[in-house]
C-alpha cells in the first residue's frame, strides 16, 4: 500500500481520524489501512468499516419468524438505505437484484404485511406488481 504523507503526518499528530477524512476529502477506510500500515494503535473510539455491500447490508437487517429480514438501518425519506465506500444504496432495490439476479423495473415495494421486510423473496418491481393484478383479475374478473 503506498501511503500518503499527509494523512501520516496527521495519524502521527493525533488527529482524529473523522477529522482526517474531512480535512483531506478520504474516505476512512483509507486512513483505517494508513494507520494499520504505519503500525499505530486504534483509536479508542474506531468504527469497523464493512468490507463488502453484503457487510453493509447484514449490519442492519435481523431475521425474523418466516424467513423475513426486518430492516434496522437507516432511513431516508422513509425508505432504507445504506452507504458503503461513499455510495449511497437503496435496500429493497439492492435486496431485489441480489434475488432475482436483475435491475429492478420501477419501485420496489414489499409484498407481504410484515413491516421493515426487505428479504428479496418478499420485495416486487412494477412488472411483477401488474402480473399479480392480472392474475386477480383472471381469477375475480375486472372491473365493470
Amino acid at each position: 500500500m503506498k501511503i500518503r504523507d499527509d494523512i501520516a503526518e496527521l495519524l502521527r499528530a493525533g488527529v482524529p481520524q473523522i477529522h482526517i477524512c474531512r480535512q483531506l476529502h478520504v474516505a476512512p477506510l483509507t486512513v483505517q489501512r494508513t494507520r494499520e500500515a504505519l503500525g499505530l494503535p486504534s483509536p479508542k473510539t474506531c468504527r469497523v468499516l464493512p468490507a463488502t455491500p453484503e457487510d453493509a447490508f447484514a449490519k442492519y437487517t435481523r431475521p425474523i419468524d418466516g424467513g423475513h429480514l426486518q430492516w434496522t438501518g437507516p432511513l431516508k425519506s422513509r425508505v432504507p438505505f445504506f452507504r458503503h465506500q461513499g455510495q449511497h444504496h437503496y435496500v429493497r432495490r439492492v435486496s431485489f437484484r441480489w434475488q432475482y439476479g436483475r435491475d429492478p423495473i420501477g419501485n420496489v415495494t414489499p409484498s407481504c404485511d410484515v413491516k421493515g421486510c426487505v428479504a428479496g423473496r418478499c420485495l416486487q418491481d412494477r412488472p411483477m406488481r401488474e402480473h399479480t393484478e392480472s392474475l386477480y383479475a383472471a381469477i375475480f374478473g375486472g372491473a365493470e
